[in-house]
């Protein structure tokens, strides 16, 4: 009897994630919602919108080093209304020419975050901008259901030239890529790094 008492305490000390378990009494781990749908008040009625969000796993190009960093933020990525494929996960030469970058819209109670992540120092997120979640939301079909309308795509030195045609005070040329940064069907504004800064640029309507 007492040889199989001491094997059976001898188990439980060997195995401690049996021990703990029979112990502990967590509460679960709340996880974000891939869909949320509420209402709004705009103009004094109630709007109802819809909010489609995909887990950093949708996106396994990401380092695992910046997921991580994603992950304790509890970050989901947003998705536009218009989406077809995973978006608002970037990655781009955005330090310099040839560099290897990435910016990431991260949602996280309640709040969407522009972050960026150089490749000069990954582990040291840049953000750029943030918003509310229920401010990025517009109608976009008869329905009248909101949807997400903010989107993160690189931009070309061409393009970023091209957007400031008629400006009387255009940025100097960039010889790597920029971070467009826009509100469908509204405007854009294009975030480039340059002299070890960040520049936003506003464009015309």
């Amino acid at each position: 009897m007492m040889r199989a008492m001491y094997i059976l305490l001898t188990v439980l000390l060997l195995t401690p994630g049996i021990a703990r378990a029979q112990g502990q009494n967590a509460p679960p781990a709340e996880v974000p919602q891939l869909a949320e749908s509420g209402q709004i008040t705009m103009g004094g009625n109630a709007v109802p919108y819809l909010i489609r969000r995909l887990p950093i796993s949708s996106f396994p190009a990401l380092p695992a080093g910046i997921q991580d960093i994603l992950h304790k933020r509890g970050c989901m990525i947003p998705q536009t209304y218009q989406a077809h494929r995973p978006e608002n996960v970037v990655r781009a030469s955005l330090e310099r020419a040839g560099s290897s970058d990435w910016a990431v819209l991260c949602a996280a109670n309640g709040t969407v975050s522009l972050l960026v992540f150089l490749g000069s120092a990954p582990g040291a997120p840049i953000e750029l901008a943030s918003a509310p979640e229920t401010e990025r939301l517009q109608p976009h079909d008869p329905s009248g259901v909101l949807g997400f309308n903010w989107g993160i795509d690189p931009a070309t030195p061409e393009q970023v030239h091209d957007a400031q045609s008629g400006m009387e005070h255009r940025a100097p040329p960039l010889d790597h890529e920029a971070l467009a940064d826009s509100i469908i069907n509204r405007r854009t504004v294009y975030h480039f790094y340059t002299s070890h800064a960040w520049i936003k640029l506003e464009t015309p309507d």
